[in-house]
């Protein structure tokens, strides 16, 4: 996984799509999905840790987006 597209579509291989409207919470829901999927033993560690990776830094990006918005 390379890019938030790339964890979305691995996250529509186990029938969850999310669009709530707010992108940081978008990111935070597929982290939370991606938690339950390893919890569950269906994804690698690997997955789940370059996953989290990737949502964790483009949340960070975003807050401090809005923050310099502010």
């Amino acid at each position: 996984m390379k890019s938030i597209y790339d964890i979305q579509q691995f996250l529509k291989q186990y029938g969850t799509i999310i669009y709530i409207g707010d992108r940081i919470a978008d990111l935070e829901l597929m982290e939370s999905e991606l938690k339950d999927l390893y919890q569950a033993q269906l994804i690698e560690p690997k997955e789940y840790s370059t996953a989290l990776l990737l949502l964790r830094h483009e949340i960070r990006f975003l807050k401090e987006k809005e923050e310099k918005d502010r």
